[in-house]
């Protein structure tokens, strides 16, 4: 018999998580490592079990994430859409308390390009009168 599997993709920043949800007890694995080996602050593993605490869902399923691109907070971003995802499968009743707890938007903020004759995005060099 094969294993019931849910999957979710996710986005935040320029971080990529592709979730997949199978029954088991909670375990997290990011890229092949436990979540507290991959991710260096714990209050990024709040971030990540949002969508899992909204749907009182905390031990009922292993996550195992493949997650590219960006930075450890852009990472867990992703994570939670994909994971948010992932339960609208698992279940279409868990779209209102997902949707009321904004895990199902898309974050759309990303970093702003650099202009030209600019340090950064807005940094400029300081004015000088003479």
């Amino acid at each position: 018999m094969a294993q019931v599997q849910y999957f979710g993709t996710g986005r935040r920043k320029n971080s990529t998580a592709r979730v997949i949800l199978t029954p088991g007890s909670g375990k997290i694995t990011i890229n092949g490592k436990d979540i507290t080996e991959y991710m260096p602050f714990s209050y990024l593993y709040v971030v990540i079990k949002q969508p899992l605490q909204v749907t009182d869902t905390m031990d009922a399923y292993d996550i195992r994430v493949n997650v590219q691109g960006g930075g450890f907070t852009g990472q867990a971003g992703a994570i939670r859409h994909g994971i948010a995802r992932a339960l609208l499968n698992v279940d279409p009743d868990f779209r209102s308390p997902l949707k009321s707890a904004g895990l199902l938007t898309r974050d759309p903020r990303m970093k702003e390009r650099k202009k030209p004759g600019l340090k950064k995005a807005r940094k400029a060099s300081q004015f000088s009168k003479r």
